[in-house]
C-alpha cells in the first residue's frame, strides 16, 4: 500500500511527526517494533525494569536482538538487551516517554554554539548546531503545552528566554528538596524545581500525579506521565489518517533511485515480510537503531549506507555521564512522595573555570531499595549478611544523592557501526558500539562531582561517598549524535531540516540529529526538534 508519509519508530520524535503530518491531511504509516505497552502490562517488578535492567526489563527487545560492545581495551562482548552495555531504550509505542522520569529541560542558548564559545578540543568533534535556541524556542513552548509540562516558570525565565509560563505548576518540594534548597542558599546558589512532563493538576483530561514511588522505569498507574504514547500518537490516530502497526521490525529502507527513498521492508509479528511505500520516509528509531538501519540499507549508489557520504553516519555517539555524590543525614529525610526530584541548580552549565560546558545538578527520583543496595552502598559495606541489612535499615531513610547530566564533548571515535559476524533473529547485522567519552568530558564530570559534594556538605551530611563516572562509552537512554545535522554535507548526515544530504525525501527525526547533547535530559529537545522538522515537511508539501 502507498502512503504519503512512512515513519519508522513511534517514540518521541516519531510520535510528534505522526501527529502533525496526520493532522495536516497526510496518510501516515507509523511502524513500531515494540508493543502497545500500557500499565495493564506492568508488573511493577523492582528487579526487572528500565531503572534496573540487570535481571531483565519490561518492554524488550528479547534475546534475539543482541548488540556488540567494544571495550576501550579492544575486547568485544555480545550484549543482551538487559545488559548495561546494550544502552537500551524502551521499545514500545511512545518508547521511553512512557517510562522516563520526564525531566523536561530546554537546552541553553550556548548549548547550540559550543564550538563558537569553547573552540574544538583536540581529538573531539565539538561543533555548533546549524540552528539556534531562538529557532527552537517556539517549538519548546508548543511541546510544553501540547504534551504538558509542570515547572517553575519564574525560575526558568531567569535562565531561558521564554514567551509564556508552563501550563502547570511545579511539583512541590520534598523533605530532601527543602534541605537542599536551604543548603544552596547558604552557598549563594540559585535553585528551582526541575520541569517535568508529569501532571501536577488535571490536564488534557488526565489526572495529577498520585505521588507513588514507582516513576522512572515504569508505566504510570494513573496515566499522569506525559509522553507521545498518550498525547501525540492518540492525536494522530484520531484523525483517521494514521495507521499504527506494532511489532513491525524494519529491515531496510528501499530506494527508487540514488536520490529517492520509496519505502521500507519490514517483518510482522508473525514473521511475514512486507513492503510499504511512501512519498516521504522519516526514521525515528533512536541514535543507535537509526544509524544501524541506514547502514544496513546500503545500495550500489550508497555502498557504505544511506547518509554515509562523509563517513559521519554513526559517529559522535554521546549520551550523558552522571557524577553522583551520596550523603547521609543524621535524621530520616525520606518522605516517600514521588516522583522525588524537586530541587536543581543550573548555575554550573557554563562559565566554569577551565571547564568546557558543565551540567545540571539535582536531587533524585525516588530510589528503589534494590537500586540503593546495588549501586549506592559505600564500598566498605558488605553486600550481604547482617551488616548489609543493618546499613540498609539505617541509611535508606537518611540518604540524599545529588547528580545530573554533564555536557559531553563528542568524539568521532564513539560510534555505531554494524557487526560483521553477529546478526539478529532476522539475519540483520546488529549494532556494534565502540569508543569512549572524550577526556574533556571526564574533566567536566570531575568538576561537577566537586559541586555535588559541596552542596551535600552545606546540607550537613554526616558522611559522603560516590565517585565521578568512568570514561567508558556513554549512550544509554540519553543517546544522541549519530546523524548530526549541519549545513555542510562534508561534516554532517542531514541538513538543518533533518533531511539526509543527497536524498530528496528521507528524513531523520530523533536524538541522533543532536550535534551536542546539552547538560540536560534531552527529551524536550528531541520532541521540539521533531515538531520543527515535521512542520517543515508539512509546509513544503511533503
Amino acid at each position: 500500500m502507498n502512503y504519503d508519509v512512512l515513519i519508522v519508530g513511534a517514540g518521541a520524535g516519531g510520535g510528534v511527526a505522526a501527529a502533525l503530518l496526520a493532522e495536516s491531511g497526510a496518510k501516515v504509516l507509523l511502524l513500531e517494533r515494540g508493543t502497545h505497552y500500557t500499565y495493564a502490562h506492568e508488573r511493577s517488578d523492582h528487579l526487572r525494569n528500565h531503572r534496573l535492567s540487570q535481571y531483565g526489563q519490561n518492554t524488550g527487545p528479547d534475546a534475539g536482538h543482541p548488540r556488540v560492545l567494544v571495550a576501550p581495551d579492544g575486547s568485544e562482548q555480545v550484549q543482551l538487551p538487559h545488559y548495561g552495555g546494550y544502552h537500551n531504550n524502551a521499545m514500545a509505542v511512545g518508547s521511553s516517554t512512557m517510562l522516563y522520569g520526564g525531566q523536561a529541560w530546554r537546552f541553553m542558548p550556548d548549548d547550540f554554539r559550543m564550538q563558537s564559545r569553547y573552540g574544538r578540543p583536540a581529538g573531539s568533534s565539538l561543533a555548533d548546531w546549524p540552528i539556534s535556541y531562538a529557532d527552537l524556542a517556539p517549538y519548546y513552548e508548543r511541546i510544553e503545552h501540547e504534551i504538558g509540562v509542570a515547572g517553575d516558570s519564574t525560575g526558568s525565565a531567569e535562565r531561558w528566554p521564554r514567551a509564556h509560563a508552563y501550563p502547570m505548576p511545579a511539583v512541590p518540594l520534598t523533605v530532601r528538596g527543602r534541605i537542599m534548597a536551604d543548603a544552596a542558599t547558604t552557598l549563594g546558589w540559585h535553585t528551582f524545581t526541575p520541569p517535568l512532563l508529569i501532571n501536577t493538576t488535571l490536564y488534557q483530561n488526565r489526572p495529577a500525579c498520585a505521588k507513588c514511588g514507582l516513576c522512572v522505569g515504569f508505566a504510570c498507574h494513573v496515566d499522569a506521565k506525559n509522553g507521545t504514547h498518550n498525547t501525540m500518537i492518540p492525536r494522530a490516530l484520531a484523525t483517521g489518517n494514521c495507521t499504527l502497526i506494532t511489532e513491525a521490525f524494519v529491515l531496510r529502507v528501499l530506494m527508487a533511485d540514488a536520490h529517492t527513498a520509496s519505502g521500507v521492508e519490514y517483518v510482522t509479528a508473525d514473521g511475514v515480510h512486507q513492503r510499504a511505500y511512501a512519498a516521504t520516509v522519516i526514521i525515528s528509531a533512536s541514535a543507535i537503531e537509526t544509524p544501524r538501519l541506514l547502514l544496513n540499507s546500503a545500495t550500489s549508489d550508497h555502498p557504505t549506507g544511506l547518509g554515509n557520504h562523509s563517513d559521519n553516519l554513526g559517529r559522535h555517539l554521546q549520551g550523558h555521564v552522571y557524577p553522583r555524590s551520596i550523603g547521609l543525614m543524621k535524621d530520616p529525610v525520606y518522605d516517600g512522595e514521588g516522583p522525588g526530584v524537586s530541587i536543581s541548580t543550573v548555575d554550573f552549565n557554563h562559565a566554569n573555570p577551565d571547564v568546557i560546558g558543565g551540567g545540571m545538578l539535582a536531587d533524585e527520583f525516588i530510589t528503589l531499595p534494590i537500586v540503593f543496595w546495588k549501586r549506592f552502598m559505600p564500598p566498605e559495606v558488605p553486600r550481604w549478611g547482617k551488616a548489609a541489612k543493618d546499613f540498609m535499615r539505617h541509611a535508606y531513610p537518611r540518604f540524599i544523592d545529588i547528580t545530573g547530566p554533564v555536557q559531553e564533548i563528542p568524539t568521532p571515535d564513539a560510534r555505531v557501526t554494524i557487526d560483521t559476524t553477529v546478526r539478529d533473529r532476522y539475519g540483520v547485522p546488529v549494532a556494534r558500539l565502540s569508543g569512549k567519552v572524550h577526556p574533556e568530558t571526564v574533566r567536566t564530570a570531575a568538576y561537577m562531582h566537586t559541586k555535588a559534594r559541596e552542596w551535600l556538605a552545606a546540607a550537613g551530611v554526616e558522611r559522603q561517598w560516590g565517585n565521578p563516572p568512568n570514561p567508558g562509552l556513554s549512550a544509554g537512554q540519553h543517546q544522541a549524535g549519530t546523524c548530526r545535522m549541519g549545513d555542510d554535507p562534508a561534516t554532517s548526515v542531514t541538513d538543518r531540516n533533518g533531511k539526509i544530504h543527497g536524498i530528496n525525501n528521507l528524513y531523520v527525526a530523533d536524538g541522533s540529529l543532536h550535534v551536542t547533547n546539552g547538560g540536560f535530559n534531552p527529551v524536550l529537545t528531541i520532541l521540539a526538534n521533531a515538531y520543527r522538522i515535521a512542520e517543515g515537511i508539512v509546509g513544503r508539501g511533503r
